[in-house]
């Protein structure tokens, strides 16, 4: 299909995701910036390829439904794709992504994400708007749990973003509607599965969201992620998705069993051509904990920012921390400019070995010497002249 050739060049590109859409150029997203690559595209052309993306069956369902959500592997690109309907006809935002999961090392996040995973039961939200690196975020921490401990791990998507193998945890994967008609009935089958870790890809719905509190209230680290654009915000949604006369119950139940927040944004850092997440961390201190008991969402900003001490990141400081850090892991296959290297031009001569460059002087000159003058103190002062 052509779509593999799109989505190659895409991926040479260093972009995050591919859009085609009829009458119009095959875009992607570099760095954050929309980039056409391609003359327009007919409405036939992108039908005949969403046909043959979801075949027969699942083809009739999305002409019912006007949208489908699918996960590939093309030329050894990690696709997530989304087909869906618009007034030109079908469309298609392909996101691209990384080929390996990595640790949280890996993905350039601070060492104290990994006190969220250490706790034995309770939740951990990852948040943050579309495109942030949240299911990257997410995958990182299923893997280092895999790479540390031994546990039984659950995992449910819609749809399935990134295969994880084995290691020394045991990693079960389970695609919505695929193996589970709803999260809702995944949820519940899971707790009968013998789960340590349980992974929901996204609570968006308030049955979804109660089931998940029940889960990590009974024993089980639960690891969710939703849409919001603070620590705050994410908390005080979940809270709000709920009738007023059971907020209260809800909020105990979040300070009960809550471990962590991270909401997190994309960073472009110029000087090494790659997007690091800035992100914003809130524990489950005593302090948070009365916060959300009580109700008082905005003075969680108060809680991040005196809340240093027990492992907690506001954006601000959080931007420092990025700012001072110079050890950032460069993923394979990000584009370089040919005319400055990630470590900038004066690590370039350090990394070639070549010498730096010697002072000249063009042209012919005259010099008078005095028979008394020293010459050997006079080459010396040349040199240094010359330096």
């Amino acid at each position: 299909m052509i779509l593999t050739e799109w989505i190659l060049k895409g991926r040479g590109l260093g972009a995050s995701d591919v859009h085609l859409q009829a009458d119009t150029p095959v875009v992607v997203r570099v760095r954050g910036d929309l980039l056409a690559i391609s003359e327009n595209l007919s409405a036939t052309r992108i039908a005949e390829m969403g046909q043959q993306l979801l075949g027969s069956e699942h083809w009739d369902q999305f002409l019912a439904r006007g949208s489908a959500d699918l996960s590939m592997s093309v030329a050894g690109t990690r696709c997530r794709v989304n087909v869906y309907q618009t007034v030109r006809g079908v469309a298609m935002a392909v996101r691209l992504l990384t080929s390996f999961v990595n640790n949280l090392k890996g993905c350039n996040l601070h060492p104290d994400m990994r006190k969220l995973i250490e706790a034995q039961t309770g939740l951990v939200i990852i948040s943050g708007p579309t495109g942030c690196g949240k299911s990257t975020t997410l995958a990182a921490m299923i893997e280092e749990i895999n790479a540390s401990r031994a546990r039984n791990i659950i995992t449910l998507e819609s749809p399935l973003e990134y295969l994880h193998s084995n290691r020394r945890s045991f990693i079960r994967q389970r695609e919505i509607p695929t193996h589970s008609p709803s999260y809702e009935q995944a949820i519940v089958d899971a707790l009968r599965e013998n789960p340590d870790v349980l992974v929901i890809g996204e609570m968006r719905t308030p049955d979804v969201m109660r089931l998940t509190l029940n889960a990590a209230e009974t024993g089980h680290l639960v690891l969710a992620t939703m849409h919001s654009a603070t620590c705050a915000e994410a908390l005080s949604r979940i809270c709000m998705s709920f009738a007023a006369e059971i907020q209260s119950s809800i909020r105990a139940q979040i300070a009960d069993c809550l471990v962590g927040v991270v909401c997190q944004r994309l960073e472009y850092l110029s000087n090494y051509q790659i997007r690091v997440p800035r992100c914003e961390l809130l524990t489950g201190s005593s302090a948070a904990k009365g916060t959300i008991r009580g109700g008082q969402f905005s003075q969680i900003a108060n809680v991040l920012q005196a809340g240093g001490e027990d492992g907690m990141w506001s954006f601000d400081r959080y931007q420092r921390w990025i700012e001072q850090k110079k050890d950032w892991v460069i993923p394979v296959g990000t584009p370089v400019s040919p005319i400055e290297t990630v470590a900038g031009p004066a690590a370039k001569t350090q990394e070639t070995g070549s010498r730096p460059k010697t002072a000249t002087i063009e042209g012919p000159f005259d010099l008078s010497i005095d028979e008394d003058i020293d010459l050997a103190e006079l080459a010396r002062k040349i040199d240094e002249d010359m330096r």
